[in-house]
């Protein structure tokens, strides 16, 4: 079973290598990572030239795009594997043994998806963790409560975005949200939870880099749940941000 890794890149260069090295210390070698490189100009190609030479996995688009998420989408577009999963530019895979036991879920019970826990971690210190999203089974009730795995450790096989598309690009941040609504109320797909750490994240990212963008985010939130039919959106923004308190204190 092939699994394509795919990056965006933008101007990365700084958090680059404990992102490819992540990959590449992984024991399961049936992969690719496809690196979408946004025509960055900050040294990020010529680091990715390099670290290509002794990395065979590794395979660079790099072109002006629109944005992370018009990114994701030509990776996907591109993806040559029947597993697909993202690794972002300043995130991590949380250990070399992440893409043999998601494999393993694939492998035995056969489902359209497989997604496990995240740690936000310090930007200067990817050792400290700062928060701990613990996850669960998929109860699609809860979604009506804005209740969601974190985006970053989902996998999925290619045929989910055969039929269901790309990444709404006119979201700026929730896209990954809108996106998750519509394949986890598709009733005709399973998903595996994976009990453990999947993906550790660097704390600043676009959803909580700033006060304004956290409010961007709610308004991008409401309009996702409006548009796959959550019954009452209001609350359920309310819940989906208020459940997220806990991770700051569970281990």
């Amino acid at each position: 079973m092939t699994l394509t890794l795919i990056t965006a890149t933008y101007n990365s260069v700084k958090t680059l290598k404990s992102c490819l090295d992540s990959v590449a210390a992984q024991d399961y070698k049936d992969y690719e990572h496809l690196m979408i490189d946004g025509a960055s100009t900050d040294g990020t190609l010529e680091f990715l030239e390099g670290y290509r030479e002794s990395h065979p996995h590794l395979r660079v688009i790099s072109e002006p795009d629109a944005g992370i998420y018009d990114a994701l989408n030509k990776g996907v577009s591109n993806a040559r594997g029947n597993i697909v999963g993202f690794v972002h530019s300043d995130d991590m895979l949380a250990d070399s043994g992440v893409l043999n036991r998601i494999i393993k879920c694939f492998n035995n019970g056969n489902p359209d998806g497989v997604y496990g826990d995240l740690e936000y971690v310090r930007q200067e210190d990817p050792d400290r963790v700062v928060r701990h999203w613990k996850s669960a089974p998929l109860n699609r009730d809860l979604l009506q409560k804005g209740w969601m795995p974190p985006h970053p450790t989902l996998f999925l096989k290619k045929s989910v975005y055969d039929k269901h598309g790309a990444f709404d690009l006119s979201y700026q941040i929730a896209a990954d949200y809108d996106f998750m609504l519509r394949i986890f109320q598709d009733t005709e797909y399973a998903f595996t939870y994976l009990p453990g750490v999947i993906t550790k994240m660097r704390v600043g990212g676009a959803s909580n880099r700033s006060l304004k963008n956290i409010l961007q985010k709610s308004r991008e939130d409401l309009r996702a749940m409006r548009a796959n039919q959550i019954a009452m959106p209001f609350l359920a923004l309310g819940y989906k941000n208020l459940s997220k308190l806990p991770q700051f204190f569970r281990k």
